[in-house]
């Protein structure tokens, strides 16, 4: 009777003799992955391959195993016919690849782990003040908490979970599945291992329960617009005795009639008069703080920016405070009494300027009977 000659582990895996173990590992997950019999249902060569490959990488993979074969080749004891048992990294190797992690029983049981909580969000609105200043608030905040009545155990009070029957605790069932076994969460219990008997009345045996909280929190002087608080342990409860989540507010700030923000600077505007540009003043301008005196000196131009050190925003981190930049418009009247018109024209004669003469209504009227 005719045998078949094995192929060269090597040739199976397509890596040269050298090949590194990261090589071997990437090689054999790549043919794993084309020739996995639940991929290919029914089609025996690609079950054979799928074998064939497990056994070059059962073999290269351990460097006993592999010392042996490079030197004795197949009559190397150890690298005879494909045994899954032998392999026991193979559910490390397959079960990210196709879901089961005990691919070949040799994983460990799945059971119900404790899970963190959800995280929560909450957008606040503030005002411009409240922004610049901080502001301890209360809000009422609808998230998943433990049940108190049961603890979160989903129990009914006085009872406990009992042994699941369909996977006797371990949280998972075996199926024979071709050439070998494959472990499936439970699907009596979900993998818990345990299942609820008699559920808590109050939260039908979730172990818990929607509810609104008010939380209170302080918000730190010198948030912007866009900024994230976070305030811990907060958020939806745990599952299974986890850690709850956290609450992440988020801020969005209203704008000011008069001020404006620039990180923690403020500019602000401030109307003053030729008069006060050309000769000076002290004029009152608004800050964050109140009124605030700003001197005006001689010749000011219009656009010009005064800096008040120290009247911006506090800073989030570390003492200080941002500046406020005032940034100057004069005010040009539109009209003008004689007396205003006569010292202005005084003082644009001695400029060497000609201003535009106003005839008044009866000089305008006979200008319009007289032209050509």
């Amino acid at each position: 009777m005719a045998t078949t000659e094995k192929r060269d582990y090597y040739e199976v895996l397509g890596l040269a003799r050298e090949a590194s173990v990261d090589d071997i590992k990437k090689a054999y997950r790549r043919l794993a992955v084309k020739y996995h019999p639940d991929k290919n249902p029914g089609d025996a060569d690609a079950e054979e391959k799928f074998k064939e490959a497990a056994e070059a990488y059962g073999v290269l993979s351990d460097d006993e195993k592999r010392a042996r074969y490079d030197r004795f080749g197949h009559q190397a004891g150890g690298s005879g016919g494909f045994d899954p048992n032998q392999f026991a990294d193979f559910g490390d190797i397959l079960g990210d690849l196709f879901g089961f992690g005990d691919f070949f029983g040799t994983g460990k049981r799945r059971s119900a782990r404790a899970a963190r909580g959800n995280d929560l969000r909450y957008d606040l609105t503030l005002e411009f003040e409240e922004a610049v200043f901080g502001k301890d608030i209360t809000i009422d905040v609808p998230r998943v908490a433990t049940c108190e009545t049961c603890k979160g155990s989903g129990a009914k009070p006085g009872t406990q979970p009992v042994t699941c029957s369909g996977c006797a605790g371990r949280g998972q069932v075996r199926y024979s599945q071709g050439f070998f076994a494959v472990a499936r969460t439970c699907p009596q219990c979900g993998g818990a291992g345990k299942v609820i008997k008699d559920p808590c009345a109050n939260c039908d045996g979730a172990g818990r329960v929607r509810e609104e909280k008010t939380i209170s929190v302080k918000v730190p002087a010198g948030v912007d617009d866009g900024s994230r608080l976070r305030v811990a342990a907060e958020g939806e409860a745990g599952f299974n005795g986890g850690p709850p989540g956290d609450l992440y507010v988020f801020i969005s700030v209203h704008e000011h009639a008069k001020f404006t923000r620039r990180d923690y600077d403020i500019h602000s505007e401030q109307t003053i008069t030729f008069t006060q540009a050309a000769l000076g003043a002290e004029v009152q301008t608004d800050t964050i703080d109140g009124p605030e005196s700003l001197r005006i000196p001689p010749g000011t131009q219009p656009s010009q920016v005064f800096r008040l050190r120290g009247k911006g925003v506090q800073f989030l981190q570390g003492p200080g405070r941002g500046d406020q930049y005032v940034h100057v418009t004069v005010r040009i009247p539109t009209t003008l009494d004689d007396t205003q018109r006569e010292l202005l024209t005084r003082y644009a004669e001695a400029e060497g300027e000609t201003p535009l003469q106003d005839k008044g209504v009866f000089g305008k009227v006979k200008d319009f009977f007289t032209a050509p």
